[in-house]
């Protein structure tokens, strides 16, 4: 497939999980990518294995909380590629916690990539691609946690609502230049963070999930390639919650893993 030949995209935190497929796929239907990670060994690995795959990929390593590095980076998807078409605020931080005890160097953190780091992205994306004046895409990474409450992530939670919430806002702002911004909400998916968390993740979220099984990362990314394509161009400010149906019931399975550590 060839969807997206001849455009250019940013995918943050894609060293890994649901970023690095996102940035896989796209290099592989066509895209030039910058794929981002704080961690410059992860972006390499990344970025390597897209090009061994046949894909044009560069690693852009770099803490996307931080705005300046947001703008560098915008500017060298554009000295590279020429254009960019296509941003994927995917780079996001879980940080568990007790409301009671929750510390605010935690909630800077949580606050500062999840909500900072994405808004200042959609704004310099929006920037490069209003000045294009050819439209583009931009896609949010939001969590069903923003939607359902679960114990311990109340600061992560209220960030991907708010999410959810630009995603809408800025509907007014962008749709003039014809750029669209949605969001993607995963549900239980299995990556190597949530596998650091809690080794038992498969099964605990799968025994709860109506499809009887987590996310793969691959499930996520179809999902944000769709709203990245040219078939999504009447959808915008929109979430799609890819989650096995979990919130149509939402339970919550053990998290002894978190009460462990906060004894």
């Amino acid at each position: 497939m060839a969807t997206f030949t001849g455009q250019v995209a940013i995918v943050t935190g894609a060293g890994v999980g649901i970023g690095r497929e996102i940035a896989r796929q796209l290099a592989l239907q066509g895209a030039s990518v910058l794929l981002n990670d704080i961690d410059p060994a992860l972006a390499d690995d990344a970025t390597g294995e897209i090009e061994a795959a046949g894909g044009i990929c560069r690693a852009c390593a770099g803490d996307v909380s931080d705005v300046a590095t947001i703008r560098a980076m915008v500017q060298t998807a554009v000295d590279t590629f020429g254009r960019l078409d296509m941003a994927v605020a995917n780079a996001g931080l879980t940080l568990w916690g007790d409301f009671f005890e929750y510390e605010p160097d935690a909630f800077e953190q949580v606050v500062g990539l999840n909500l900072r780091g994405s808004f200042f992205l959609a704004q310099a994306a929006a920037r490069q691609m209003r000045a294009q004046g050819t439209g583009g895409r931009i896609v949010l990474m939001s969590s069903v946690t923003g939607h359902q409450a679960v114990p311990y992530l109340s600061a992560y939670g209220m960030t991907k609502a708010g999410l959810e919430m630009l995603a809408r806002a800025l509907v007014l702002e962008l749709s003039p230049h014809g750029i669209t911004i949605n969001c993607v909400a995963p549900g239980a998916t299995l990556t190597p963070r949530n596998l650091q968390d809690d080794p038992n993740y498969a099964e605990s979220w799968g025994r709860i999930v109506p499809t009887r099984r987590v996310a793969t990362p691959a499930d996520i990314a179809n999902a944000a390639l769709f709203l990245l394509s040219p078939q999504s161009g009447q959808i915008t400010g929109q979430t799609i919650v890819v989650d096995g149906g979990w919130t149509a019931i939402s339970p919550t399975p053990s998290l002894d893993f978190i009460r462990d550590k906060t004894r």
